[in-house]
This record gives C-alpha cells, sequence and structure tokens, in this order.
C-alpha cells in the first residue's frame, strides 16, 4: 500500500515500480468511470506477476486495490483479476470499518457473471444477486441500492466516496516531438500525451483571461528569455469562406517575447515543452483535460489527480522547483492532487506538503 497525499512523488530506480503504480491508479480510475476492463487493462497477461503459475485450469491473474478516505471513513476497494484463460473479474470486495459492503465472486466460469452480496441491514442483512464480469461492481451499486434503509444508505455513500475518488484522474507524461508541429483546431481538451497543446491553449486564452494570466507567470519563471504572452492561432491564411475553428487550418503556439519576437514551439527544447504541458495541466481543470468529471458532484468540489510519470524528466533545476513550487500551491487549494513519478527525490527536500514514497526494486 502506498500512502498517497494532495502532492506526493514516487521516488526509485528504474524498474522499482513507479510507472506500475500510476498505470494501476488509472486503470482504477477507468473502472471507476465505468469503462470495461478490456479498456482499463489493455494488455492484461502483462500486470501478471512475473512468478506467477497457472492453476490447473490454466488461469492467472493479479489483484489491484486501493483505500479513498472521506466523509464515509477510510473505505477500502480489493479487485482480482483473471488475466488468462479469458479477461474477468474474479473477485471484488468493498470494506469500511472492518464491514464488508460489497463481495462478489465467481461462481460459474461458464456464466458471464460474478455472484455479488451487498449490505443491507435489517431483516434482511445481505442482499445477493449477480453482476457483470467485465466491470467494477461498485461503480454498479448506485444502480442496484435503492438507498431506503441505514444500511443501503452506508453502502451507497461508501461505493459514491470510492467511484468520485477514482475518477477524476488524468494521466500526463508530455510528448515534446509531437508538441512542436501544427495541430488541427478540435475539442481543446488536452490530451494525456500534450500534442494538442496549441489547440487548448487557442481555447484557454480566449476564456478565463485569469487563469491565462497566471499561466504565463509560471511560463515566464521556467522558461528561458523574456515571456510576455503564450500565444496560439492559425499557422496560416484560412481559405476563403472556411471556418478556421473546423480544423481547416493548423494551429500553432509560441512564446511572445515582448518584442515584436515571437518563438514558435518547435523552437523550445524538450524540457521548456515539458514544463509549459505540465504547467497548463496543474493551472487548468476537468473541463480542459480530456478526462471524465464527476458530474454529481459540484465542480467547486471536484477534485482532480493528476499522475505524471517522469515528473522530472528533461528539466533543468529551476524548472523542477518551480512547477513543483505551483504544484504545492494548488493542491494546498484542494483541487489538484498529483502524483509524480521521479528517479531521485532529493531535490525535493524541504518543499512543503510534499510526500516522497522511495520504492525499491526489491
Amino acid at each position: 500500500m502506498l500512502p498517497l497525499g494532495p502532492l506526493t512523488l514516487l521516488a526509485g530506480p528504474s524498474g522499482c515500480g513507479k510507472s506500475s503504480a500510476l498505470r494501476a491508479y488509472e486503470a482504477l480510475a477507468r473502472l471507476g468511470g465505468g469503462a470495461g476492463l478490456g479498456e482499463a487493462f489493455p494488455d492484461p497477461v502483462a500486470c501478471v506477476p512475473e512468478r506467477a503459475r497457472p492453476d490447473p485450469q490454466r488461469r492467472r491473474g493479479f489483484r489491484i486495490g486501493c483505500t479513498a478516505d472521506g466523509p464515509a471513513g477510510p473505505v477500502r476497494l480489493d479487485v482480482a483479476v483473471q488475466a488468462e484463460p479469458e479477461l474477468r473479474v474474479v473477485g471484488e470486495r468493498l470494506t469500511a470499518d472492518g464491514l464488508v459492503l460489497l463481495e462478489t465472486a465467481l461462481r460459474d466460469p461458464g456464466k458471464r457473471a460474478v455472484q455479488a452480496a451487498w449490505h443491507t441491514a435489517g431483516p434482511t442483512p445481505v442482499t445477493r444477486g449477480p453482476l457483470p464480469d467485465d466491470r467494477l461492481g461498485t461503480a454498479l451499486l448506485p444502480l442496484r441500492v435503492a438507498g431506503k434503509t441505514p444500511g443501503q444508505r452506508r453502502v451507497l455513500a461508501a461505493a459514491e466516496q470510492m467511484v468520485v475518488a477514482l475518477r477524476s484522474a488524468f494521466a500526463c507524461d508530455p510528448d515534446p516531438g509531437r508538441m512542436r508541429g501544427p495541430v488541427p483546431a478540435g475539442s481543446g481538451r488536452l490530451l494525456g500525451g500534450c500534442g494538442n497543446l496549441a489547440d487548448v491553449l487557442w481555447r484557454t486564452r480566449a476564456e478565463c483571461g485569469r487563469r491565462h494570466t497566471q499561466f504565463v507567470a509560471a511560463v515566464r519563471a521556467g522558461c528561458t528569455g523574456p515571456v510576455a504572452d503564450v500565444l496560439a492561432g492559425p499557422a496560416g491564411p484560412a481559405p476563403d469562406g472556411r471556418d478556421r475553428l473546423k480544423g481547416t487550418v493548423p494551429l500553432r503556439a509560441g512564446l511572445d517575447r515582448g518584442d515584436g519576437t515571437t518563438t514558435d514551439l518547435r523552437r523550445l527544447g524538450d524540457g521548456e515543452l515539458r514544463y509549459l504541458a505540465l504547467a497548463l495541466v496543474l493551472l487548468t481543470g476537468p473541463g480542459v483535460l480530456e478526462v471524465d468529471p464527476a458530474g454529481e458532484v459540484p465542480a467547486a468540489l471536484q477534485t482532480l489527480t493528476v499522475l505524471a510519470d517522469g515528473f522530472d524528466r528533461c528539466l533543468d533545476p529551476r524548472q523542477r522547483h518551480e512547477l513543483l513550487r505551483l504544484a504545492a500551491r494548488m493542491s494546498e487549494r484542494g483541487h489538484i492532487r498529483l502524483i509524480g513519478a521521479v528517479s531521485d527525490a532529493s531535490w525535493a527536500d524541504g518543499t512543503e506538503g510534499v510526500t516522497v514514497v522511495h520504492l525499491d526494486r526489491d
């Protein structure tokens, strides 16, 4: 179990499991949003422990889980997944204060369902019924539990707390190679690789001047040379009679140097591009990032978890510290949580609000 705070750095050498931990969180987030197992685990066999041996029926799998704290107290989720010979959930358990609120088990391998039992209390302490074996049962409970008794309401509160905690996650690993070229105008929602950065900047600059001003200040602190603004717009003239917003003209972005010079993003180094993209992620939210926001939670109360693999990759010392300070400031406000993977976290020592989890290959 990895203790995760509002701002957490997973530190350790290559191969110690940092990226695996982030992928596990991302998979749980997808399942919490209602995705099927195939979408959450596109390569499930790769998740099976290397030394795991098949049983007599040639079945192999893995376990994954987490604990989410909140108004319902610490709620723990454990899921057993069969990867071979076919992908399916074979067991799930949701618990709080030592009480099992939901438990599922695969009773008949010939059926595409698991037998579920959830806590109801009262004259009928447990309700039983089938659930599909390719979905997270916890995410389906609000559709099955009426919430008429205190026991049912407790189950719903725990399930909703877990689902909300999982769903609002954004896996981000900026790819500088994709950020340098022009991009078509699109949805204006940032993808995990940040290749559509120019499209997003064109949108955010127009929609929120205050946030854009904060973003420019962050870019100025982490990029070489003067920065008066960060611009985005069509890379060339629009054909007559066509709407630029419909992708007929590619978009480019650049740094306004304040003296009439604009530095196109393709001229920036990898570290500057990664810094710029991560700063934008930390200063925006679910409406701008390609995530599935929790619609049942008011926007002002939502917390987005950013999963940043290689958080410090290509960054120089100044960029690392500026980005970490920005992450700490945004985390303190309660709207952003960051889990970043780094090889060495010694540079983060002394930064208030940072939780460092040291992993080891063994």
